[in-house]
């Protein structure tokens, strides 16, 4: 009962996390569209949130061992607190995409700590129902989040507040527990080379999926204000994705457990094309803008967990979480980078130019996989990673330590 108790402080503290963080990053595209911000401004906040996610991911275990996981945490969610209340009263565009460095600097630290501490409370038996657990949460708070906006709109102080309120409220739980400190946050070695060598298709999946779901997630909300709708029905317009993303991740998932993940990639990547170009194509509206959104999630946030899967088939053992650690930096230099190009030619084009860099990372990713697959064919009949759904923009050196497949690289208990 008490490691139950510790274990629903933990998720409740995640879901404040999400619920703002979900609110706050849509609500940062759909408001600073309507002030003027320029395209290119509105795409740097999203850079500055995947640079200080980044920075975070790195420079909080150094935090956290001179002051312990409760401090770290509470200066975490008080700074998140203080830059969305700042984003209220500093309305700027250079002033936003620095804001975004540091809340993405603070949701990244915020989250590491939650995650290794639900990984000292959980054990070998039971990290796999923890973390099945935990991504759930994650997806149905940061989509509830994005929907409060259809009822606060985006004028106004109120959705600023109440993102502010579920950060600060996200410190109460771990505040208040009694339970000892975790050891120390985990770290990978960070291997690009043992990446590449074990698994070309992940490494250039991870960055591919990052340049289209960093484009997607960051300027989808603005191409949805210039074309005229209103907050609310961005709000749902962007949480079908996130959605149809979650259902399709199952599947799919288990489809790449029975036949070569490759042929699976290939199928989700080219759906995801097919999305941007029927968006360049027929420029839908009304429930044609709907189903195509639908789709794009449907496709494309699959693709990352079947990467994960893929090149753990070809790891060595005790290789997971450095192959894990280099697909999260491959992954957040895709997400960093997006956003910026995708607005320059959305300023030199037309806002539907968003589309062409999706449509085309994922064909880029398709021929990849095809031409990998003629040059190092599967063995299905050896013994294979299972698929496991990984929450990739939230993911974070201790969702490493985390995952289930971690326990491959620790000796086992007694």
């Amino acid at each position: 009962m008490s490691k139950l108790l510790k274990i629903q402080a933990l998720f409740l503290g995640s879901a404040l996390l999400m619920f703002g963080g979900g609110l706050q990053g849509l609500l940062l595209s759909v408001r600073g569209a309507e002030e003027g911000f320029s395209t290119f401004a509105l795409g740097l906040i999203g850079t500055g949130w995947s640079a200080g996610f980044i920075a975070g991911s790195l420079g909080v275990p150094m935090m956290v061992k001179r002051v312990g996981h409760i401090r770290a945490y509470s200066v975490m969610a008080a700074m998140g607190t203080i830059t969305i209340l700042l984003n209220l009263l500093w309305i700027n565009d250079v002033g936003w995409i620095l804001l975004r460095v540091f809340s993405g600097f603070c949701f990244a630290g915020a989250a590491m700590i939650v995650e290794s501490w639900l990984n000292e409370v959980s054990d070998n038996k039971s990290r796999g129902s923890v973390f099945s657990i935990y991504v759930t949460i994650n997806l149905i708070a940061s989509t509830v989040g994005q929907l409060t906006m259809s009822i606060t709109g985006v004028q106004g102080h109120l959705p600023f507040i109440l993102g502010g309120l579920a950060f600060i409220c996200a410190l109460l739980p771990m505040a208040l527990t009694t339970s000892p400190q975790p050891r120390p946050l985990a770290s990978s070695n960070i291997d690009l080379r043992l990446l590449l060598k074990t698994s070309p298709v992940a490494l250039v999946a991870s960055f591919c999926v990052g340049m289209t779901n960093g484009t997607f997630g960051t300027l989808a909300p603005v191409f949805g204000f210039y074309r005229g709708l209103g907050s609310s029905e961005i709000a749902y317009l962007m949480s079908i994705p996130i959605i149809l993303g979650a259902i399709s991740q199952i599947p799919f998932g288990r489809l790449s457990d029975r036949i070569d993940r490759r042929w699976v990639m290939i199928i989700l990547a080219v759906l995801g094309g097919i999305a941007g170009l029927a968006m360049l194509a027929a420029n839908p509206s009304g429930w044609g803008l709907y189903f195509v959104f639908g789709l794009y999630g449907f496709a494309a946030f699959p693709i990352y967990g079947i990467a994960v899967a893929h090149a753990n088939d070809f790891a060595g053992e005790g290789d997971f979480a450095g192959i894990a650690s280099g697909m999260l930096v491959t992954y957040g230099v895709g997400l960093a980078i997006g956003p910026a190009v995708a607005a320059l030619m959305m300023n030199a084009t037309q806002p539907v130019a968003l589309f062409a860099m999706t449509a085309a990372f994922h064909v880029l990713l398709a021929v990849f996989a095809f031409i990998r697959m003629r040059v190092r064919p599967v063995n299905l009949d050896q013994e294979r990673e299972e698929f496991r759904i990984v929450p990739i923009k939230t993911s974070t050196p201790a969702t490493v330590a985390l995952d289930p497949r971690s326990d491959e690289d620790q000796p086992n208990e007694e």
